[in-house]
């Protein structure tokens, strides 16, 4: 069976994705890649393909998503399935690129912490009873992971090329999901990739924000679970 890849976002590890790991890891070896080591997006990519199967699926959320696309500009005979989680498959917008560097002058003062609870996870999810086990998870990976982790990621981000041409040519089983009530990567971006990516299916995970895999685990499992048995 062909393993899976998975590439978790900014700040996050295999915790990420523990219940589809626990679900999906029963039949199938799963390789959790970080995208943590690198200031680029090209360097995140060369670096996963350099440790990964000769052939996988590939699974990435968030900035693992954006990952994931520079793998399939540098190689996309590799891949054999595709599924694109709360990402963004532009370039960063001025008001966001402007919005970095002060960000991170405060990460390296000191204030990851308070970047992360104040800026960044509030973000990140919907309201309800199990908000605030996921935002202490989210916070426990971002602290474990620490500030030069940040700062390299934010660098990748910031400077991250467009990749709608590369989406044009994805030729294999292609997942395009995301929670309904995510702001940081909206439903109209996930629809655009579902029109650029020929003969993809979108899904559209309901009580869910930005990070589905922790909000809505079972929902997202099973949208996963359908992705790589087509």
């Amino acid at each position: 069976m062909t393993p899976l890849v998975l590439l978790p976002g900014m700040m996050c590890d295999a915790r990420l994705f523990s219940p589809q790991i626990a679900a999906l890891g029963t039949s199938r070896a799963i390789q959790i890649a970080p995208v943590t080591n690198h200031a680029s997006t090209g360097a995140l990519a060369a670096e996963i393909l350099s440790h990964a199967p000769p052939s996988f699926a590939l699974a990435g959320l968030s900035m693992g998503g954006i990952v994931a696309m520079e793998i399939m500009a540098q190689a996309p005979e590799r891949v054999t399935r595709l599924a694109l989680l709360d990402t963004n498959p532009r370039a960063e917008l001025p008001e966001v690129r402007a919005g970095r560097d002060p960000q991170m002058e405060r990460v390296r003062r000191g204030g990851l912490h308070e970047v992360m609870r104040d800026e960044m996870k509030p973000n990140y999810l919907i309201e309800g009873p199990g908000k605030a086990s996921v935002m202490a998870l989210c916070m426990a990976m971002a602290m474990d992971l620490g500030p030069e982790v940040f700062l390299r990621q934010s660098l990748a981000l910031r400077d991250r090329p467009d990749r709608q041409k590369v989406l044009q040519g994805v030729k294999v089983p292609t997942l395009v999901l995301c929670g309904r009530e995510d702001r940081l990567c909206p439903v109209e971006r996930h629809e655009l990739m579902h029109r650029l990516i020929p003969h993809s299916h979108l899904e559209i995970v309901e009580d869910a924000a930005h990070i589905p895999t922790l909000e809505q685990p079972e929902r997202t499992t099973a949208a996963l679970a359908r992705w790589l048995e087509e």
